[in-house]
């Protein structure tokens, strides 16, 4: 991968590098946006985001179909402020839609243990759709601790806590038009904050 991105000065000490670069984020969502829409051609497609993170990659996504979408979302949350999943999931805010016999894509920013991603598949394929896939930005194959079925896939990236794009560390760096790797120090600084 091409990093040639900086981090933005205030953020020096915290993000220790620029793992996924804002223009490499933007080439692999034009190549997902092309097979989803290729994949979903003549069907009715509802993206459904899970918050908060994967505002960004979803708003981003969404304007790369060419066809009519609907978007809706869920929040779930197995996270609180911590860096790793607990496996404890619980839904925040559910979907405002009916999704029974539609084709739905679940777009995610990362999966990592897969124990979140598998819980809410079950939950909403007990509702009936059409059809149910996953996209996710990013992937942490070593992090897997459940196999999940992936159908598009943007980034395998090693088990690392990385923020930007929608990703966060107690609500910071959600912002970043990069994937970045914190620092010990900026995780350390986080968890004593908590």
């Amino acid at each position: 991968m091409d990093h040639q991105q900086a981090v933005p000065s205030h953020l020096e000490g915290e993000i220790g590098e620029v793992l996924i670069s804002s223009a490499e984020l933007q080439a692999k969502l034009d190549e997902l946006g092309k097979r989803v829409a290729a994949d979903y051609d003549g069907r009715d497609l509802l993206l459904v985001g899970v918050l908060k993170g994967a505002f960004v990659v979803m708003a981003d996504f969404a304007r790369r179909l060419d066809s009519e979408v609907s978007v809706d979302f869920m929040a779930v949350s197995s996270y609180g402020s911590s860096t790793r999943s607990s496996g404890v999931v619980r839904i925040l805010k559910d979907l405002d839609t009916d999704i029974e016999g539609r084709h739905v894509l679940i777009v995610e920013d990362i999966v990592d243990s897969g124990l979140t991603l598998d819980w809410l598949l079950r939950n909403l394929r007990s509702r009936r759709p059409a059809s149910l896939e996953v996209l996710a930005l990013l992937t942490k194959p070593a992090a897997r601790k459940i196999d999940v079925p992936i159908r598009y896939e943007g980034f395998a990236i090693d088990d690392r806590f990385v923020v930007g794009y929608g990703l966060d560390l107690a609500e910071r760096y959600r912002n970043l038009p990069f994937i970045g790797v914190l620092t010990d120090k900026a995780q350390a600084a986080a968890r004593a904050a908590r």
